[in-house]
């Protein structure tokens, strides 16, 4: 069954950081979802979007605020034609199924809709629907699509399985694995393992993967970024766990910094200028150097919007990685605006790492 989201109400529109809460707790529990609809109050197709999705074999998840959790109820109502009932303190269909604080799950024909109402500073509702989908992730590193295509698609025929492939940045495939009731996912996933020993990590998650493998080796990441910000620290500490495996990190946007926190040369900063290979070499060796930790990664480029020359244009972005014994760097091209290329510039540095301790992160 295909899932589908709706929020109503003005306040899920204008604050972003309100509706991300919201969607990475309904991803928790749903990895995909097959459409996002915002409705604002006045809105005055909420009826016929629910009766459209009332009638069809859905999953659907109603996102309300208090003002207008009644009025969702009353739609609802009428298009089912059902009354509403007062449970748990909340006015609702009286069809519902199961319902807890503000939350409450309605069977109507073949669509089941979970409706949960929540506003500013208030924690999550249980939601109550539950996935019938059956999915998982694995990462692949070192392979293009076409590649992988055809190196994968004989192993889902015969688990009887099917996947997606999408790109997170040059050289790293994400590949979400779906199955009928009776494919094999996991033996897909073996399958493929075997094949690409070095190349294949099974997990949702890249980031949250790295802090518990690191745990577990008693290991330690620090970072030293320019032009992404602390978008790195970012990435890892929204996890949690994040404690056991990095102690800090350092953003040095000036030149200045780069030379006393960072310890990169004068010479070196006048010579190839901050964005370039033997800058990040530097910036690698010095995070490492006062963090004791074992594994660094340093960014610095040109995410813009302006900034760039014609020999480095905008996008154009320098990543080292190290550990104690050996490290890398790598001029790299991103396109996109400004948070774009930082976001990925920070996913490939999160791969270079990877690829440069393949024995300890496969």
């Amino acid at each position: 069954m295909k899932l589908h989201i709706l929020f109503i109400g003005d306040t899920f529109i204008y604050n972003d950081a309100f509706s991300e809460y919201i969607l990475r707790n309904i991803r928790k529990r749903f990895h995909t979802f097959d459409s996002l609809k915002f409705l604002k109050k006045s809105d005055n197709s909420l009826f016929l979007e629910l009766e459209e999705s009332l009638h069809t074999e859905n999953n659907i998840i109603i996102v309300s605020t208090k003002q207008n959790f009644s009025t969702v109820g009353k739609v609802i109502s009428t298009v089912t034609g059902d009354n509403q009932v007062l449970q748990n303190g909340m006015l609702v269909p009286s069809q519902v199924v199961a319902f807890h604080e503000r939350t409450y799950l309605l069977h109507y024909k073949h669509a089941m809709v979970n409706v949960i109402q929540i506003d500013e500073a208030q924690k999550m509702p249980q939601l109550l629907l539950e996935d019938t989908n059956i999915e998982k992730c694995v990462h692949i590193f070192e392979e293009d699509k076409a590649t992988l295509e055809n190196i994968l698609q004989p192993i889902a025929q015969t688990y009887n399985v099917y996947f997606t492939l999408t790109k997170v940045v040059d050289g790293w495939l994400r590949v979400a694995i779906h199955s009928s009731k009776y494919g094999e996912i996991d033996n897909f996933i073996q399958a493929a393992k075997n094949l690409l020993p070095k190349k294949l990590i099974a997990t949702s998650n890249i980031i949250e993967y790295i802090i518990e493998l690191l745990a577990r080796e008693s290991k330690k990441v620090t970072f030293a970024e320019s032009c992404t910000g602390g978008l790195l620290s970012y990435l890892f500490t929204k996890h949690n766990g994040a404690s056991q495996i990095l102690d800090g990190s350092l953003v040095t946007y000036s030149n200045s910094l780069k030379e006393n926190w960072l310890a990169v040369s004068e010479e070196v900063l006048e010579s190839y200028g901050a964005v370039s290979a033997e800058v990040v070499e530097e910036m690698s060796e010095g995070a490492l150097s006062v963090s004791h930790a074992d594994y660094a990664m340093a960014i610095s480029g040109i995410a813009g919007e302006s900034g760039g020359t014609e020999q480095k244009p905008v996008g154009t972005v320098y990543i080292g990685v190290r550990t104690q014994n050996d490290h890398k760097e790598e001029r790299c091209f991103f396109e996109g605006d400004r948070n774009y290329i930082q976001e990925q510039s920070a996913y490939y540095a999160v791969k270079m790492m990877i690829l440069l301790d393949k024995e300890t992160f496969f």
